[in-house]
C-alpha cells in the first residue's frame, strides 16, 4: 500500500479521507505501523474505501492491524450502523459467521505431558472430525437442529457436553437472542446438520500451547484469567459455523443483490457489498439467520471443547476437575451485534460489523462475566502455527473503534502463493524439529498455513497494545496442532 496516500494521524493510526472517492460519508480509519501499513495490499485501501459509504455508518470505517482484503469488507473491518437509517451487509460479517476462539486452561504443565503430547495430538485428531466437508458423530434433526439454533450452547450442555458454568465464560453466555430458524433455508439445514463438532480446514485449529513465565506481561490478570503456573497448558479452538454459516450467507447474499436496486434504490461500488435495509423484510431476515448461525458456532465449539476433556480425562486417567479444565473464555469474530455505544456525546443503539474482528470490552462494561467485570473482557489473538498467540485484555481506550481489536496476525500472502512457497510436509517435519507436533488433514492446507504466509503476531500486537484496543496479558507458544 502506498503510504503517501494516507494521512498519518498518530504513530499507529492512519486516516483515508472522506474526499479520497466520491460517496464516501464518513473517513476510513486503519490501525498500523509503517511496516504493517506498508505490506498491506491496495485492495484493503480499496475496500476499507468504499465500505465508508454505507448508508447509516457512523463516525469512521475501520480497519484493524491484521487487516488484509476479504469479500467487501477487509477481514479486520469493523463498522458501527445506525439501524433505524443504515443497512446490514453480509460481506461485513463474513461467510464463516461466529467463527471464534475459544480459550480453555488446565492445571497442567509442559512437564507433565511431554512424553504424552504427541498422543494427545493424536487422540484429539481422532477424536475431533477436521478438514473440508467433515461430518461430525452428532446427527441432528430438524427439530432438534432447531434447538441448537435457538439455545446456542445451552442446547449442547443439556444434551451432555459441557457444564453449566462453561456459559458465563462465553461471549453472549453462548446464546445470542433474535435467531429464527424459519429464516434458515433447507440447504443451510442439510449442510450444517451434521457438523456440530467439527473443526473444518483453512484456518481453523485445535492448538497445544504453552504458558512461559518469562510470557507473562501482567500476573495478576493472568491469574484471574486461570494462568498461574510458569510452562502451564492451554488448548485453543479456533472454528465456526462451518458450512452453515457459509450456506446462510450465501442464500442472503443473492438475495439482497436481487432486491438491493430495485426495491431500495440502494447503490455500492462493490457487488460484494450487497446489502439491505436493517428493518427491511430482508434485513431482518438475514440478521434472523445470521443469529442463528452465531449460536449453532457457540455449539460447535462447546461440543469440541467437551471431546477435549473425554480426550485429556482418558489420556490422564483424571477427572477434568482434576485437570484444572475450565473454560477462560470464547470469544466472537465474524458477527454484526446490536450494542450501545457512545457518538459524539449521545448513547446510540448501532450495529457493530466485525469481521475478522473481535470485541475488547472494558471493566465494567455490561456483557462480562461478573468474574471479569473488574478487570475487562479477555481478548485472545492468534498467530500462525509456528508464532504463538496472545492472550490480551479489553481496554477502555478502545473506544474509538466501538471496542474492537484483531482478531488475529492476519494473512501477508494469498493462499494460492502460500501453496507454491511452501510444502505441508516439510514444514511438519521442521516444525517438529522446533518442538511443535503437528496432525493434519491435508498438506496442501498446511502449506496454506505456513508461518511465512502470516504477518508478524507481535507486530499485530505492538500496534494493537499502542493504539489501546487491548493490552497484552500473556504470550502462547505452540507445542502441538491440529490443521483441518
Amino acid at each position: 500500500m502506498k503510504i503517501e496516500r494516507l494521512k498519518k494521524i498518530s504513530k499507529c493510526v492512519y486516516e483515508v479521507p472522506r474526499g479520497f472517492k466520491p460517496g464516501m460519508r464518513v473517513p476510513a480509519r486503519i490501525f498500523a505501523s509503517d511496516k504493517l501499513i506498508m505490506n498491506m495490499d491496495d485492495a484493503v485501501l480499496d475496500q476499507i474505501s468504499n465500505t465508508a459509504m454505507l448508508p447509516g455508518i457512523q463516525k469512521y470505517a475501520l480497519c484493524m492491524p491484521d487487516g488484509h482484503s476479504g469479500y467487501g469488507f477487509p477481514i479486520g473491518g469493523v463498522v458501527a450502523i445506525d439501524p433505524e437509517v443504515g443497512v446490514i451487509s453480509p460481506g461485513g460479517i463474513g461467510f464463516d459467521i461466529n467463527c471464534g476462539i475459544r480459550l480453555v486452561a488446565t492445571s497442567l504443565t509442559l512437564d507433565e505431558i511431554n512424553s504424552q503430547l504427541r498422543s494427545l495430538v493424536d487422540k484429539l485428531f481422532k477424536s475431533i472430525p477436521s478438514g473440508v466437508g467433515v461430518k461430525g458423530k452428532i446427527k441432528l434433526s430438524d427439530s432438534k437442529l432447531d434447538d441448537a439454533m435457538l439455545m446456542g450452547a445451552q442446547w449442547a450442555i443439556e444434551n451432555g457436553y459441557g457444564k453449566k458454568e462453561d456459559l458465563e465464560y462465553i461471549e453472549d453466555e453462548g446464546c445470542i437472542k433474535g435467531a429464527n430458524p424459519h429464516s434458515i433455508s433447507a440447504k443451510a439445514r442439510d449442510r450444517g446438520r451434521n457438523q456440530i463438532g467439527t473443526l473444518g480446514s483453512g484456518n481453523h485449529f485445535i492448538e497445544i500451547q504453552v504458558a512461559k513465565k518469562e510470557n507473562i506481561f501482567d500476573q495478576k490478570i493472568a491469574r484471574e484469567f486461570g494462568i498461574f503456573l510458569d510452562n502451564q497448558i492451554v488448548i485453543m479452538i479456533h472454528t465456526g459455523s462451518r458450512a452453515f454459516g457459509h450456506q446462510v450467507a450465501s442464500d442472503y447474499l443473492q438475495r439482497f443483490s436481487s432486491v438491493m436496486q430495485s426495491k431500495y434504490c440502494l447503490s455500492m461500488p462493490d457487488r460484494e457489498l450487497s446489502c439491505a435495509p436493517f428493518y427491511s423484510e430482508e434485513g431482518k431476515a438475514y440478521f434472523e439467520a445470521m443469529n442463528c448461525a452465531i449460536n449453532i458456532a457457540f455449539v460447535n465449539r462447546q461440543v469440541i471443547m467437551h471431546r477435549i476433556r473425554e480426550v485429556c480425562a482418558d489420556l490422564f486417567k483424571k477427572t477434568p476437575d482434576d485437570l484444572g479444565i475450565r473454560l477462560v473464555y470464547d470469544i466472537c469474530h465474524n458477527t454484526a451485534k446490536l450494542e450501545n455505544h457512545n457518538i459524539d456525546g449521545m448513547e446510540k443503539n448501532l450495529l457493530i460489523h466485525r469481521k475478522g474482528a473481535t470485541r475488547s470490552f472494558p471493566k465494567g462494561m455490561e456483557g462480562l462475566p461478573s468474574r471479569y467485570m473488574g478487570i475487562g473482557q479477555p481478548v485472545i489473538i492468534a498467530g500462525s502455527m509456528e508464532s504463538g498467540s496472545y492472550l490480551l485484555v479489553g481496554s477502555p481506550d478502545a473506544k474509538e473503534t466501538f471496542y474492537s481489536a484483531a482478531h488475529g496476525s492476519g494473512r501477508l500472502m494469498s493462499r494460492k502463493k502460500a501453496r507454491k512457497l511452501f510444502s505441508g510436509k516439510e514444514m511438519q517435519k521442521e516444525l517438529e524439529k522446533k518442538g511443535i507436533y503437528i496432525q493434519t488433514d491435508s498438506y496442501s492446507a498446511l502449506a496454506e498455513e505456513a508461518g511465512g504466509a502470516y504477518k508478524n503476531i507481535d507486530d499485530v500486537i505492538d500496534v494493537t497494545s499502542h493504539a489501546g484496543l487491548s493490552k497484552p496479558v500473556v504470550k502462547l507458544v505452540p507445542v502441538g496442532n491440529i490443521k483441518g
